[in-house]
């Protein structure tokens, strides 16, 4: 799924191994990690 979120697009994904959603900023390529969605879109922004 991708989510825009204040102009800046982002991917979601849920890794069935580890458990946790990965978000991918299609914009600068990073991404971050988190056991909730919400969790690992704060931290996708805190690295922005």
């Amino acid at each position: 799924m991708t989510f825009f979120d204040q102009e800046k697009p982002y991917r979601v994904t849920f890794d069935l191994a580890e458990n946790i959603f990965i978000v991918y900023s299609t914009v600068t390529g990073q991404q971050a990690t988190g056991i909730t969605i919400e969790q690992a879109i704060y931290d996708l922004k805190k690295s922005a």
